[in-house]
């Protein structure tokens, strides 16, 4: 009877600590593709699942924070997905690479035209952004998911330090250290060129010269062969008259 009680007690345990961690596990969150570096530029993604059995998700809206305005967001092509993007005027323009920047991106919302995300499956939506703050140390974004029948769900709720998760919790970008140069991981891909151009540069100054003096060479070698058979061929022509004048004087 004991043992009973302590199993159906396990159970119910076991299914509580399953509800309560389901939306830890299935909400709207972002991660960088690399890093996102202060003061530079990132590719990142937004991942969005589909939490219910009977709907599928059909428009995803992405809310940037008015705190840290962004200038530059690019979307990338998701099939099966049309992409807006919203621009807002700027109460305090921003200062890129030495230009004002009166309006910033303050919106991206994706609608699907098929489908959607169907129960059972997640996607992700890829944006470029930046450049990124140098003073913050994360950017929170709300983001707004609408399924089929007509729900919908507000990840918007930020998370307090020292307090449990919040059932719809806004994504959050981490913001790592700023780097040298701001573009980041495309200065790196540059310099990496720049070396193999270098690399390629010596390598074929080094052919070139290979080949001249292979080329040297070979004409060196051609004289010499000439002068060799000017010389046997003039032997040949007085071996030939001496052996005509005796056989004359014979």
């Amino acid at each position: 009877m004991k043992a009973s009680r302590v199993a159906a007690t396990g159970v119910v345990a076991a299914s509580a600590v399953l509800v309560l961690s389901g939306p830890a596990f299935a909400h709207v969150s972002v991660q960088p593709e690399g890093t996102a570096a202060k003061g530079g530029y990132a590719t990142v993604n937004f991942k969005v699942p589909n939490e219910r059995d009977n709907a599928s998700t059909t428009k995803l809206e992405i809310n940037f924070p008015a705190d840290h305005p962004l200038a530059s967001v690019m979307p990338q092509p998701v099939d099966g997905w049309n992409v807006k993007v919203t621009k807002s005027k700027l109460e305090k323009p921003l200062e890129l690479h030495g230009e004002k920047i009166n309006e910033a991106i303050t919106k991206v919302t994706w609608t699907a035209d098929g489908k959607g995300i169907q129960p059972g499956y997640f996607q992700k939506f890829p944006l470029s952004i930046g450049a990124l703050p140098e003073d913050a140390d994360e950017l929170v974004f709300k983001a707004i998911q609408t399924y089929s029948n007509k729900e919908v769900v507000r990840w918007i709720e930020t998370q307090e330090k020292g307090e449990e998760e919040p059932e719809t919790p806004a994504p959050v970008l981490a913001l790592s250290a700023a780097t040298d140069d701001h573009h980041g991981a495309a200065a790196s891909d540059d310099a990496d060129a720049d070396a193999d151009e270098s690399e390629d540069a010596e390598a074929a100054a080094s052919t070139s010269t290979t080949e001249a003096a292979s080329t040297d060479s070979s004409d060196t070698t051609a004289r010499v062969l000439g002068v060799v058979g000017i010389v046997v061929g003039v032997a040949g022509v007085a071996f030939g008259v001496l052996a005509g004048r005796r056989r004359t004087t014979a």
